[in-house]
């Protein structure tokens, strides 16, 4: 078991000064690590964002600087995210002038390599999956003044959303609230238990998340961390490329002949919110669009599908709309007003026909009704009134609200559209997403993501579980604006139940593996393994308004090598398929070992396999062992504390010493102002790098 952690902030307030002559610099906000009674400076980061888009397809590297101010050996560990469809296919570290090319393990054998290497001295990188968009970086024997890099390459698809393209590069890993509530038995798998130990019976066995690391605002003092994450975007496209921009962040963009470059306008930007992209892509707007490639491992297609542009309001079904509003301590501040906002538009924009539910949850679920209420103007006015006395505090307990949302009779006539608004901070998206599974009947889910950083995974595979849509409302954009906007369009699908008639055409491991339904302004893309070459027709089907409708489509394969990426993002797109069965229980075992061999066959970093790389060179030859240490975090713009309330030790209340901590980090804070200069200096070499003895101050325990 890897030792305890703990953060110490040293405040002085008078008598540190007096006793140890420290300076103002070294009093305000200098914080360590504690392992067996001996204190280090945290491991600093500094990281570089290189994107390069050609049309809808993006290739991301992400490089991840590492420097230990510290007086001894550091084991840093930095828990990050990437975008959940992600393909990673690559990592590279480099220990001075030595590159190391990472190499793809079955995850239990990564581990044992990284491990054995950090006994040995040698430097060491181990990229862990914990879910699809939640990750984890060890760096062993990480040496005084020593940095190490490393580098993240994958490739992903841009989505069509809303009419245009939408490119996410998730920055934070916001934190995760553990249902505590009774349930089928769960057995947490250890960070370091045997694999092929035999698992209990009748107790599901959920994969272990990462300790949630020290956060600046709320364990340490808001300058710890500082502007970090630089940005290079590179955008060239065959058609003209039009609107094109940051709703999230202030970029500087350079337009030419050639494409459009891009950077963050001020060069670094602090990485407490996802970076979102938005372009258009010119030219007559195509219904299909077609990609292959053909290597040594077969043939793989793509197919892009849009609907038609066509809708009859007047033949729309009445509708049950059902509020399910996420009210927990998550949700305070800035993110329950912007769901306010939503649900006063969204009530207002109800047609006579519709009837609707509210359900607030927390800690438990409510209800604004016992059963579904008629939207006639006196109901929507009581509707109004309960969701503005609504409060946000408690746990995030998702599944009992998703039970009771489908616990009530459906009026007649009616199609229920479960609307649900939430940041997704929870653990266990498996078990949110196997009630959607078992209780979705004829239903659609669309989620709405409340935030600056959210957990789009757990949104994303809601809203397709439940053959809806997910939309995203930034809380410190004109959230009132993009809230009323997105609610008074509870979009209906303009192509629903497609198929796919692939003629002759030899496919197999289509994906994904159910078809989603398409609404306005987006679009679809289907991928394939296929034998032979040449020209074939293959035809959509599918039901517009209820009525049939086809359309043949001409697919060029070709024999040699076109778009190369695409056999990374089938991969990976068949291996989130493959999730899907493991997290809603079809045929979990054999997903999984599916997982496994994709994982190695394509050199993808899934949750069955990592990248590991090891140095030559022994670097650590001082006989001691590297202290583990965790990267701080900046707090997730826009929340407040309350979406912490499990950062000390995984319980629903903070241990007494840490409330002692939050007293005195209001002490520091004052002090921690007047150099925040110093501190984001410090990035680029100037902070405290002497050990520090224990002082006054508060221990946090973090256990890893």
């Amino acid at each position: 078991m890897r030792p305890y952690l703990s953060l110490f902030a040293a405040f002085g307030l008078g008598i540190a000064a007096a006793a140890h002559a420290e300076t103002l610099d070294d009093i305000a906000g200098r914080v360590t690590a504690e392992v067996d009674g001996a204190a280090y400076v945290l491991p600093m980061l500094d990281s570089h964002v290189s994107v390069n888009v050609e049309g809808d397809m993006a290739t991301v590297e992400i490089t991840q600087r590492f420097l230990n101010q510290a007086d001894v050996p550091i084991e840093a560990e930095y828990l990050f995210p990437l975008n959940e469809m992600a393909a990673v296919y690559g990592m590279e570290m480099r220990v001075g002038d030595e590159i190391i090319q990472a190499q793809i393990r079955k995850k239990e054998e990564a581990k044992a390599e990284f491990e054995q290497a950090a006994q040995e001295g040698k430097a060491a990188a181990l990229l862990t999956q914990h879910r699809p968009n939640m990750f984890t970086q060890r760096i062993a024997n990480l040496m005084p003044d020593q940095p190490i890099e490393v580098t993240l390459r994958y490739v992903q698809m841009v989505p069509k959303i809303d009419g245009q393209h939408e490119l996410v590069i998730p920055l934070i890993v916001g934190p995760r609230y553990e249902s505590a509530a009774d349930g089928p038995a769960v057995a947490e798998e250890s960070s370091v238990a045997n694999a092929d130990a035999p698992k209990p019976e009748n107790t599901w066995t959920v994969s272990a998340q990462p300790a949630y690391p020290p956060v600046a605002g709320l364990h340490l003092p808001d300058s710890f961390t500082s502007e970090r994450v630089s940005l290079e975007v590179k955008l060239v496209a065959g058609v003209s490329v039009s609107g094109f921009g940051s709703p999230s962040h202030p970029i500087a963009v350079q337009d030419s002949d050639v494409g459009i470059r891009a950077s963050f306008a001020d060069g670094k930007v602090l990485d407490n919110r996802d970076l979102l992209l938005h372009y258009k892509l010119g030219g007559d707007a195509l219904e299909v669009a077609t990609l292959s490639h053909t290597d040594p491992r077969g043939g793989f297609l793509s197919l892009m599908i849009e609907p038609p542009a066509v809708i009859d309001e007047a033949s729309v079904t009445p509708r049950e709309v059902v509020f399910v509003l996420d009210t927990s301590g998550s949700m305070s501040g800035l993110p329950i007003e912007a769901s306010k906002r939503f649900m006063t538009a969204a009530l207002k924009g109800l047609r006579p026909d519709d009837y609707f539910r509210i359900i607030p949850f927390a800690n438990k679920a409510q209800s604004f009704a016992n059963e579904s209420t008629a939207a006639t103007a006196g109901n929507i006015r009581k509707g109004l009134t309960f969701v503005d006395r609504l409060d946000a505090g408690g746990g995030t307990e998702i599944d009992n609200a998703i039970r009771t949302a489908f616990a009530t009779e459906q009026p007649p006539g009616t199609v229920r559209i479960v609307v649900f608004l939430s940041d997704g901070y929870i653990g266990d998206e498996a078990t949110v997403l196997k009630t959607i599974h078992q209780q979705i009947g004829d239903a659609r889910i669309y989620a709405f993501g409340i935030g600056n950083s959210v957990n789009r995974y757990l949104l994303e595979s809601m809203a397709e579980e439940g053959r809806g849509y997910v939309r995203y409302v930034g809380i410190d954009e004109d959230a009132s604006e993009v809230a009323e906007t997105l609610a008074a369009d509870l979009k209906s699908p303009l192509l629903t139940d497609i198929t796919i008639d692939w003629g002759g055409l030899q496919v197999t491991d289509v994906t994904p593996g159910r078809l989603p339904d398409l609404f306005a302004g987006n679009s679809l893309r289907v991928y394939a393994r296929h034998k032979g070459e040449g020209e074939a027709v293959v035809t959509l089907k599918g039901l517009v308004q209820g009525r049939k409708a086809e359309m043949p489509v001409r697919v060029t394969l070709l024999a040699s090598e076109g778009q190369s990426a695409l056999p990374l993002i089938w991969a990976r797109n068949r291996i989130a398929d493959l999730t899907r069965h493991i997290a809603v229980g079809e045929r979990p075992d054999e997903a999984s070992e599916e997982i496994t061999k994709l994982g190695l066959e394509f050199s993808l970093q899934t949750q069955n396999t990592s990248f590991v790389a090891v140095s030559q060179k022994v670097v650590n030859t001082t006989g001691q062992a590297a202290t583990p240490a965790s990267v701080p975090l900046p707090m997730v713009s826009g929340v407040t504390e309350a979406a912490y309330p499990q950062a000390f030790t995984g319980a629903s209340t903070p241990e007494p010493q840490a409330i002692l901590g939050f007293l005195l980090m209001g002490a520091i804070t004052s002090l921690a102002l007047l150099r925040t200069r110093a501190w984001r200096a410090g990035l680029t070499g100037q902070m405290p790098t002497k050990l520090q003895k224990q002082g006054h101050g508060s221990a946090h325990s973090y256990r890893r």
